[in-house]
């Protein structure tokens, strides 16, 4: 029997949902200091999005149903269509980049989803998205993304000076979600911090910026 060694993982963007792209872009301006760029339009799932460069591989998404589209036939990604008009615009999903979607979904210790096709104007890439538009693990869980362009996107935006310097995940069950992460064989500075009780999935990224080190997570998140 043939060893294949697992592909490498890398961490790829961070993802800030909101119910409207002039909310969420509001919140990550306030949070960092800097306003995000345009970006544009995912036709199938009937989103849009705001970008920031956190290096040449890794970027900042601001991600809100697009009022202008026509509505997806299936639920939106990264749990979108649960939004309500009383839901902040918050750091909530994590996107993880390998060369080979397809053994690293199948090499996972949870289901990550679906391996989908997707294109944003001339990008084109796979990633996984549940039935349902959930994000696994109790929105703990990153998406795999596999890239089908020679270049990433991220060296295509504005360099405004951020860098991701870490990403922490305080999860209800630290000991699954670290099982999955090493599964993924992730080479990232993201770590699993357990909750002090049985509280929801907080995302916190810490962010260095023009004007010192930031952190981006939720409305009135403590670090």
């Amino acid at each position: 029997m043939r060893n294949f060694a697992m592909p490498r993982t890398f961490l790829d963007h961070i993802a800030v949902t909101a119910l409207s792209l002039e909310a969420g872009n509001a919140f990550v301006t306030e949070c960092l200091g800097v306003v995000p760029q345009a970006g544009g339009e995912h036709p199938r799932m009937g989103t849009h999005n705001s970008l920031l460069r956190l290096g040449d591989t890794t970027y900042l998404e601001v991600i809100a149903p697009n009022p202008a589209a026509p509505p997806p036939t299936r639920p939106r990604w990264f749990a979108l269509d649960c939004l309500t008009p009383q839901s902040p615009p918050c750091l909530s999903a994590w996107v993880v980049r390998t060369p080979d979607i397809h053994a690293t979904a199948a090499a996972a210790s949870e289901n990550l989803g679906v391996v989908e096709s997707m294109s944003r104007g001339t990008l084109n890439w796979l990633i996984t998205i549940p039935a349902d538009g959930s994000i696994p693990l109790a929105s703990g869980a990153p998406a795999l993304i596999e890239w089908q362009a020679a270049n990433h996107p991220a060296a295509n935006l504005e360099d405004k000076g951020l860098s991701l310097a870490a990403l922490e995940i305080i999860h209800p069950d630290p000991d699954r979600l670290t099982r999955l992460v090493s599964s993924l064989q992730l080479e990232a500075p993201v770590s699993v911090v357990p909750t002090a009780s049985a509280a929801t999935t907080r995302l916190i990224a810490h962010i260095n910026t023009p004007q010192g080190m930031r952190v981006l997570s939720a409305p009135h998140a403590i670090p």
